[in-house]
């Protein structure tokens, strides 16, 4: 029994011996090594000797993307990974082997900057939000994106008014005048250097980034031949932009002025710049200030008698504002104090005669000389009647006056609205006969004085400047239409009826 059970545990021994002989073999005859294992979108392709070897295959390979870019070195993928590996396994690639497989599906990198320029929420001319967007560009140069952001400054800042405020000379405002506050780029941008793909867009040189940063793309402008009779403004006009944007993308012109000769090329850039450029002035000026009209009657005379006995002298008024624009386009008006009286208004004084006037008795009654009456105590203008970026501002705003100051109907007529509306706000619609209307919006919530049927006098206080609605400070939008506006009618330039 003792010797069947020898006889069994030899084979056992054998057995075993038979089997871990050749695995102790294996583990004695075999050593690591220290490999790279490679990965392109985060799976392996393969396992090469040497990392270094790689990176140097790849830059002597990249002829072309160092002549396109006219850099001395091209880089390894961005999403391709490199990590050491110890292993036994002797799967191992050449440099070549794994260059062909990444050559045509992952873009090579070269060394430069990312400049994140971060979102700036903003308004478009109806008053409409117009939400920013954050975005990156890339440079081989820092400079190239600072001399780029130099340019769209001066696009949109006088160059004297730029360095005088840079280098601190301005003339100090001794009775009227402006004084540049501030100037700034509102969006934050932030510069870092990294490999770029090449497949991404690399702006070389401050021209085209210069146009990108001013216009959303660096295609070619639209182009149009002047013909006999053009103006710069009838130009702009016909083409939906604004005078100011013809000017920035034709600088050789001085103003809109300049005289234009048949068959020259002018561009049509419409404006969509990628960064804020803000610049706050404080400005002083003299401000004609509209004199009332003092009513008197003469039962004696017949009905229909109108006599001027005193004529009406227009004041002035020393004004301070602080004028806030972005891109080159006022987005608010700040009066600075209530203004310094520098000659009172003398009074007109009409002496009519038979029954009272139509005047219904709402608030006063202040002149101006023509057919049409100014509707606002103030004259500063902080957006004017035209296109801008593409799309027609139909109406001028007026700015600088106050919150609650004064409005005043343009001229006789009936009231045909007076509501509210989610982008004029409070607003009063006045049909003046004759196919005119003139509309007032962004009142003071519930200042309006009329409502619909009532009739109104040129120069009857019909609300209070405000910015109720789409509108993002104190100002009055006044329009003049032909027609019903928004129903079919016509916008017109308020400052030709004036």
């Amino acid at each position: 029994m003792n010797n069947m059970k020898k006889k069994i545990s030899k084979i056992f021994l054998i057995v075993i011996l038979g089997f871990s002989l050749p695995l102790l073999s294996a583990y004695t005859t075999a050593n690591p090594r220290v490999l790279y294992r490679v990965y392109l979108h985060g799976e392996s392709i393969g396992l090469i000797e040497s990392k270094t070897e790689l990176e140097n295959y790849i830059d002597k390979k990249q002829k072309e993307i160092k002549e396109r870019f006219d850099v001395s070195k091209v880089y390894l993928p961005e999403d391709l990974d490199i990590e050491k590996e110890i292993t036994f396994d002797k799967d191992i690639s050449s440099v070549k082997e794994i260059y062909n497989k990444i050559k045509d599906i992952s873009p090579f990198t070269i060394k430069g900057y990312a400049i994140t320029i971060g979102a700036v929420d903003s308004q478009a001319v109806d008053g409409t939000e117009v939400k920013g967007k954050k975005q990156t560009l890339y440079v081989l140069d820092k400079k190239v994106f600072k001399d780029a952001v130099d340019n769209v400054v001066h696009s949109f800042v006088s160059e004297t008014d730029y360095e005088n405020y840079a280098n601190d000379t301005q003339a100090e405002i001794k009775d009227t005048g402006k004084r540049v506050d501030e100037i700034y780029i509102e969006n934050k941008i932030t510069i870092s250097k990294k490999n770029i793909p090449v497949d991404k867009t690399i702006y070389q040189d401050t021209n085209s980034l210069s146009r990108y940063l001013m216009f959303g793309t660096t295609k070619d402008q639209q182009k149009y031949t002047v013909q006999s009779g053009d103006t710069i403004e009838q130009i702009a006009f016909n083409n939906k932009i604004s005078t100011e944007e013809f000017l920035i993308a034709n600088p050789e012109f001085s103003s809109a002025n300049t005289l234009l000769y048949v068959g020259q090329t002018v561009t049509l850039g419409i404006l969509k710049p990628q960064i804020s450029v803000v610049e706050v002035d404080h400005v002083v000026f003299d401000e004609e200030t509209n004199y009332q009209t003092e009513t008197q009657y003469d039962n004696n005379k017949e009905v229909g008698y109108s006599q001027v006995t005193q004529a009406g002298v227009k004041g002035i008024t020393r004004k301070t504002q602080k004028v806030k624009k972005i891109n080159g386009a006022t987005v608010s008006v700040t009066p600075v104090g209530s203004g310094e009286v520098l000659k009172e208004p003398i009074n007109e004084i009409v002496v009519k005669g038979g029954k009272k006037s139509s005047y219904n008795g709402y608030g006063s009654v202040v002149a101006t000389p023509g057919e049409w009456g100014w509707p606002a105590t103030c004259s500063s203008i902080s957006s004017p009647f035209g296109y801008r970026w593409g799309t027609l501002h139909d109406a001028i705003d007026i700015a600088g006056c106050g919150y609650g100051s004064n409005i005043f109907a343009a001229k006789d007529g009936i009231v045909v609205q007076s509501s509210y509306k989610y982008d004029n706000g409070e607003y009063v619609t006045v049909d003046h006969g004759n196919g005119y209307y003139t509309l007032y919006a962004h009142m003071v919530s519930g200042s309006r004085k009329v409502k619909v049927g009532d009739y109104v006098v040129k120069g009857q206080v019909i609300g209070s400047m405000g910015m109720t609605g789409a509108a993002s400070g104190v100002h009055l939008h006044f329009a003049i239409w032909r027609g019903f506006p928004y129903r079919g009618g016509t916008p017109l330039n308020p400052l030709s009826f004036y």
